[in-house]
């Protein structure tokens, strides 16, 4: 396996659309590291930059020691795995495996070791025999995670690879990658937009926006410190509540939603020159909390939405929207009042304008 190393990447296609905007990171010999970001944020185009489908218009790019912007994708040691399977459907399971190591000139004695250690390692043994139609998705995308793994490359480039399955198999398929990795040690990059895939998969994370890098940390360090407005909502399912208005310390720390409404902040730690700024306040879900003896706010219970051991009450403060993570026990009742406080310890404050960490 090999480090995969960026440094100042472009990509400007001929329309003059920049796709991908000074993106500089390096993926670690044996680390799995996502890409994940929303439609048409340059997720795709960065992972096809480095599998050489697509040109680099400037910048650098290493795969081990070698630069290889100008390499060919079939030179550059990389093996790819696509959304869409892409099996050859006349042939079975055993010569979709076999076809890439048969190409490269490896004798039938290696073709047929490598085929069969994937197939154990991927629970493909059974099938060798069966062609793609009389698989499952899952037993599809095995398939094209083997035909990859028998290759023994420097690195896995696997774009959004789950995205045709439904939510049981997702779950599952994940599970399944996460194992894979560890097993493997590999290097591996995974483009998604599905943060939940992001946070359970990834030992890093790269959160693109419009061609451009956000923040590149670990799945915790993100949801705990986000660096903009940006990263807070699009990570966290729920995601993070988030309002706009000004800071005002009489009383007692608060934030003034500019409606009448008023959000108190006891016990924050607000820097005194933070006061009278244009900010937005940030709550992830789990930190609105019950407060007692007429302390917090009040807000009224719209949707209650119970998703097991634990449920999502949608509230209105206010004009405004807010949603609440609580245990399924005792749950109010839509029209219900509920007095909530936000835990101090877990606000997070970003620039009014910018959208910035504070």
């Amino acid at each position: 396996m090999a480090n995969v190393a960026l440094e100042n990447v472009r990509k400007v296609y001929s329309n003059g659309f920049v796709a991908v905007e000074d993106a500089t990171f390096q993926v670690a010999d044996g680390e799995l590291l996502v890409l994940v970001g929303p439609s048409g944020c340059g997720k795709s185009s960065l992972l096809r930059m480095i599998a050489g489908l697509e040109t680099i218009t400037s910048g650098t790019l290493r795969i081990g020691d070698r630069v290889v912007n100008d390499v060919a994708p079939k030179d550059r040691d990389v093996a790819m795995v696509f959304q869409s399977y892409a099996l050859y459907p006349h042939m079975t399971v055993a010569e979709n495996l076999a076809f890439a190591l048969k190409l490269r000139g490896q004798t039938r004695a290696q073709v047929e070791a490598r085929v069969r250690a994937a197939a154990a390692m991927l629970e493909l043994d059974t099938v060798l025999d069966r062609k793609p139609a009389q698989l499952s998705g899952g037993q599809r995308q095995r398939v094209a995670l083997g035909r990859a793994l028998v290759r023994h490359p420097q690195a896995f480039l696997l774009d959004e690879p789950l995205s045709n399955l439904d939510a049981k198999l997702r779950a599952g398929m994940r599970v399944e990658i996460a194992r894979l990795h560890r097993k493997l040690g590999a290097t591996m990059v995974y483009v998604t937009h599905d943060q939940v895939e992001a946070m359970t998969l990834g030992q890093r994370i790269v959160v693109l926006k419009d061609g451009r890098i956000q923040q590149i940390d670990t799945p915790m360090a993100l949801y705990a410190k986000p660096a903009n407005v940006f990263v807070a909502s699009f990570l966290g399912s729920p995601a993070m509540n988030l309002l706009a208005g000004t800071l005002v310390g009489e009383d007692g720390p608060a934030l003034h939603l500019g409606d009448g409404a008023r959000l108190p902040l006891d016990g924050a730690d607000i820097p005194r020159d933070w006061i009278g700024r244009e900010v937005r306040v940030g709550i992830r879900p789990e930190h609105l909390l019950p407060a007692g003896n007429g302390a917090g706010f009040d807000a009224q219970v719209e949707v209650v939405e119970p998703v097991g051991s634990e449920a999502y009450v949608n509230l209105r403060h206010g004009a405004h929207s807010l949603i609440a993570r609580v245990a399924a026990d005792d749950l109010p009742q839509p029209g219900a009042s509920l007095s909530l406080r936000v835990s101090p310890g877990r606000l997070h404050v970003f620039d009014g304008a910018s959208g910035e960490r504070l």
